[in-house]
């Protein structure tokens, strides 16, 4: 099946793997968001070595971006490593 040139545009800014780890949807869902975090930080570096937008702002962005997968983690992963008598 051919891909539209809408979905050919989507894989190319926004790339993803295969997830190739141990299985549980938890792993997986926090894969999904480990690599949307890497692509919209690639995407903030651009901008910002590119004087689209200034140093600060970048970082501001950046930073809220890695609360938002502290976040993430602490929801899908550490709760699963919790034992059951925790």
């Amino acid at each position: 099946m051919d891909k539209t040139p809408k979905q050919q545009k989507e894989e190319f800014f926004y790339p993803t793997a295969h997830y190739r780890g141990d299985f549980t949807p938890e792993n997986l869902a926090f894969n999904a968001n480990l690599q949307e975090f890497a692509s919209r930080v690639s995407l903030l570096c651009g901008l910002e070595t590119a004087g689209k937008i200034p140093p600060g702002e970048a970082y501001r962005q950046i930073k809220a971006l890695w609360h938002e997968l502290k976040e993430s983690k602490k929801n899908l992963l550490d709760r699963t490593n919790e034992s059951p008598d925790s």
